[in-house]
């Protein structure tokens, strides 16, 4: 499979709330992504194959720190590491923008995606008890501060 990563533009939104909706309790809405758009503190990585998303990230950079807001990929396309490839071009963003570390929230439940930020070296500093509305799960905090 051939793909290609790329900022996110509007002609990505409608395939991008797609991907959020079969992969997140509580998808964002159109209305969020279109702001996220007009943020400039927000950074969004979407992988495409032939123009079409499949997967995307996103962050924002507020002066040297990256605080991953999502990380999606089409359940048609999951376990070809595209997860990796999008949280790599995450980091060289920060990188590129003289962050120093990253931080995100992840579910105590999603033990794919904590192995994905481990990989990286985030580490768990602390836990969020029922962060999430949709069924009081905790979230854990994690941090790469040596990017």
């Amino acid at each position: 499979m051939e793909f290609k990563l790329v900022p996110m533009n509007k002609n990505h939104i409608q395939d991008i709330l797609e991907i959020s909706k079969l992969s997140f309790h509580t998808p964002w809405s159109k209305e969020s992504f279109i702001n996220e758009l007009n943020n400039t503190f927000a950074h969004y990585v979407v992988a495409t194959v032939d123009n079409k998303p499949i997967g995307y990230g996103g962050m924002w950079i507020i002066i040297d720190e990256g605080h991953i807001t999502n990380i999606a990929i089409h359940p048609n396309f999951r376990g070809q590491r595209l997860g990796t490839k999008i949280l790599e071009e995450m980091i060289n963003v920060c990188k590129g923008k003289n962050a120093q570390a990253m931080t995100l929230e992840v579910r105590k439940s999603n033990l794919v995606a904590q192995k994905l930020y481990s990989s990286f070296g985030f580490k768990e500093e602390g836990i969020r008890k029922q962060y999430y509305e949709d069924n009081k799960e905790d979230c854990i905090i994690m941090w790469n501060r040596d990017i």
